[in-house]
């Protein structure tokens, strides 16, 4: 296959997955926020999640898929829009698709752990205000409560949030992502705002787990996506603290432990601290070397890539020892189980895809070597999908998937990680 010869032997307990997202696959649905952003001329190839991969009708073939590829768990994601798609009114059919793609996955002994918001909203919260008006929380609340309530006895683990710094950089900060906000005051205000919902849904779920006697051990958390920043220069270095405070710290720390830092809106925070995680979620891809700029409009800091490095069809440093540095920063700051909750690369050609995989696994064996408890790895992601503002150009799936007649083939990696899947070690045997 061509990847370098990067032996490792992971433990026989750790899990190996893959992870979706329902607005990247399911298709059909014109109720969520990136629908209307597909459909206002946002994204680059003027695709629509209304396309995706049709897997809303394609779950018993992409459960067989999984289940050829030996995956021991499947990060997945619900849409809100679909399950609740006017304000109150919940779909009792969508909550029945919903039970039989999670009992399908069980019934194959793979694990769900389901996000319950993957930056896909219904457009009627965003009409109503969406994060930025107080009080709108309680929407999702419901939401969550109505979902745990009615699916908690087939689902344990949970994720919160998915990459609440990306959702809130983009969405209220850059203006990117739906809603489209550029203000720096919303942008930590929403992010406080989920901050505090976490914390509330942490101790909600496993109060409705308890509550009803739904069988498994719980587990709450949310989906970081943590990136290393490093410096070149002395003003390089203090960028580079700066951007990690903002990008990695604020989210992290406070989904973990309710702490609402600096210049969060309400730091210091006044309600009670405590544990709101049971793992970390940690979305890693790449590192970023950042210097110091004067130009406002680029936050101070500006990007370069290391050019010793090979890149992504995105440009992206393939920088696998990174995925090590966040494990071992943050396990021994919180000492929580870590579940690597996304890990991938946009690659067309498939020629550097096997060697990424196999690098940052790797260094996750080095990291349980090392004593640090990492637990999970979910591969982003099974097929090509509809990759946000980039639709259907960005590819990084295990599968390619030909969004026009639906197809799914796979792709040497998708090979390569069945192997890995069956045996928990990569060896030279393997590669050749």
């Amino acid at each position: 296959m061509g990847v370098c010869m990067a032996i490792f032997k992971l433990p026989d307990d750790f899990l190996l997955g893959t992870v979706t997202s329902s607005v990247q696959i399911e298709g059909g649905d014109t109720g969520n926020t990136w629908y209307q952003w597909a459909k206002d001329g946002h994204i680059v190839d003027n695709s629509s999640p209304f396309t995706a991969c049709d897997h809303w009708n394609k779950v018993e073939e992409d459960t067989r898929i999984l289940k050829s590829l030996h995956v021991q768990t499947h990060r997945m994601s619900l849409e809100w829009s679909r399950l609740e798609p006017a304000p109150g009114q919940f779909s009792a059919a969508a909550l029945q698709h919903y039970r039989e793609e999670i009992q399908r996955l069980l019934d194959e002994n793979i694990e769900p752990l389901v996000t319950l918001h993957h930056f896909s909203e219904p457009v009627w919260f965003q009409e109503a205000g969406g994060w930025q008006r107080e009080g709108n929380a309680q929407y999702f609340i419901a939401y969550v409560r109505y979902v745990v309530e009615n699916l908690g006895d087939l689902v344990c683990e949970w994720v919160t949030f998915n990459e609440p710094n990306v959702y809130t950089l983009f969405g209220y900060e850059i203006g990117s992502f739906p809603p489209g906000i550029r203000n720096l005051r919303i942008s930590r205000q929403v992010k406080a705002e989920l901050i505090k919902t976490h914390v509330h849904l942490y101790t909600l779920i496993h109060q409705i787990r308890r509550d009803r006697q739904f069988p498994g051990r719980t587990r709450v958390g949310a989906a970081m996506h943590l990136r290393v920043f490093d410096g070149l220069t002395f003003f390089g270095k203090m960028v580079a603290r700066l951007a990690d405070h903002i990008f990695n710290e604020l989210c992290l720390a406070g989904m973990t432990t309710g702490r609402l830092k600096f210049p969060l809106p309400g730091w210091p925070s006044s309600h009670k601290k405590g544990r709101y995680a049971d793992f970390l979620g940690i979305n890693y891809y790449t590192r970023n070397i950042v210097e110091f700029a004067w130009d406002p409009r680029l936050y101070f800091y500006r990007w370069l890539n290391d050019k010793s490095l090979d890149k992504s069809d995105l440009g992206w440093d393939i920088y696998p020892q990174g995925i090590y540095r966040v494990c071992k920063k943050y396990y021994s700051r919180y000492k929580l189980p870590i579940y690597i909750t996304e890990n991938g690369i946009s690659d067309k050609h498939d020629n550097r895809r096997p060697d990424y995989l196999v690098r940052h696994l790797a260094w996750l064996a080095k990291a349980v070597s090392a004593g640090i408890k990492v637990e999970r790895y979910y591969h982003w992601t099974l097929m090509d999908n509809f990759e946000w503002l980039e639709g259907e150009t960005a590819k990084f799936g295990l599968y390619h998937c030909n969004f026009r007649t639906q197809e799914r083939t796979a792709r040497k990696s998708a090979e390569l990680f069945r192997a890995v899947c069956m045996t928990k070690e990569f060896t030279a045997e393997i590669g050749g």
